[in-house]
């Protein structure tokens, strides 16, 4: 699991049931500091997610096909919530 920044929209016509009536959107893993790294995920929104939103990423395929309630399914990351704030001690 991972905090990410959404930085973009993905559109795909023909795709795999499991993606149907969902958003797919490309997320930018976050370091501590807030910045981006150079690791990035495609991952199906299940919260609402937008543009420009931090979001709380699921990347592992078992809790992700769970989370959708399909399995199997070509799925690896779910967004599954939009972070309000971080506080790092």
């Amino acid at each position: 699991m991972y905090i990410g920044r959404v930085v973009g929209t993905v559109v795909a016509t023909i795709k795999d049931e499991a993606f149907r009536g969902h958003k797919l959107l490309l997320v930018d893993r976050l370091r501590l500091d807030g910045t981006a790294s150079e690791e990035y995920d495609i991952a199906i929104d299940v919260v609402q997610a937008g543009v420009g939103d931090r979001v709380l990423v699921i990347d592992e395929g078992n809790g992700a096909r769970q989370i959708l309630k399909r399995d199997p399914a070509p799925v690896r990351a779910v967004i599954v919530g939009i972070v309000d704030d971080v506080e790092i001690a």
